[in-house]
């Protein structure tokens, strides 16, 4: 009896054991498999972080690019401002270089034309003139100055006193806008911008009717050439009849 017992109890202690070892080794089979599982997970893990690199540095790239665009676009336009000034400032020098000129130019032909036109001398200079606006004087001036430029046209266009040769009656209207018109004109009371203009033409007509021979020997061609002088003069200068004279006038010494 007691054998048995003996027997029946290794037999349990045997099964007890077996029973522990597939246990055990069905735990280190679950405790591999789950390191299995782990580093899957973390291969996994390591691929799909080096995945998203490119990404970031990408949109690393797309905000540097936007860096440099931005920088260019503030040069591009601190270029076109500097630009912009050294245009403006290059028109105002040149602007302002072309009324220097222009004022010399004005006061050259002003004194030129005072020292050798016809003017009042003596007690008469320190006068008012006489020959204002409306008075008869005036209209006389203004009808000898229009009346010349009529006759000397007859004259240089040979249809008063006609010749084949050159005569001194062709001469004189060839002559009479600088000789009869031009003087008559400037011994009126006249503003401003008219008498500027009279000593424009005062200086420039004799370098016309000495230089248009040399090219065309015509006395109808040069004085046309002083008739469209005349008026262009009269017209870059904004005088009557082509704009409004000023209220002040000048001189009549001058």
């Amino acid at each position: 009896t007691n054998a048995n017992t003996m027997t029946t109890t290794i037999t349990t202690t045997l099964r007890r054991g077996s029973s522990l070892r597939g246990v055990s080794s069905s735990s280190n089979c679950c405790k591999n498999d789950a390191l299995a599982l782990k580093a899957l997970m973390g291969k996994r893990r390591s691929a799909s972080s080096s995945i998203s690199f490119p990404r970031n540095h990408e949109g690393g790239r797309k905000k540097q690019s936007s860096f440099v665009l931005k920088a260019t676009n503030e040069d591009n336009e601190n270029a076109t401002l500097a630009t912009g000034e050294r245009d403006s400032t290059t028109s105002s020098s040149a602007s302002a270089s072309t009324s220097s000129f222009d004022k010399n130019l004005n006061k050259f032909v002003k004194k030129t034309a005072t020292t050798f036109a016809p003017s009042s001398s003596g007690d008469a200079k320190k006068k008012k003139n006489p020959a204002q606006k409306g008075t008869v004087l005036y209209q006389v001036f203004e009808v000898q100055a229009y009346l010349a430029i009529l006759i000397g046209g007859l004259l240089a266009f040979n249809v008063i006193y006609p010749s084949e040769e050159p005569t001194i009656a062709r001469l004189m209207g060839m002559w009479s806008v600088w000789m009869f018109t031009v003087p008559s004109l400037r011994a009126r009371d006249c503003g401003a911008k008219e008498k500027d203009a009279l000593n424009v033409l005062f200086i420039a007509i004799p370098l016309i009717n000495v230089l248009i021979p040399f090219v065309w020997k015509s006395f109808a061609g040069v004085f046309t050439a002083d008739v469209l002088l005349m008026l262009g003069v009269y017209y870059s200068k904004n005088a009557p009849p082509f704009g409004e004279e000023e209220l002040t006038v000048a001189e009549p010494s001058e």
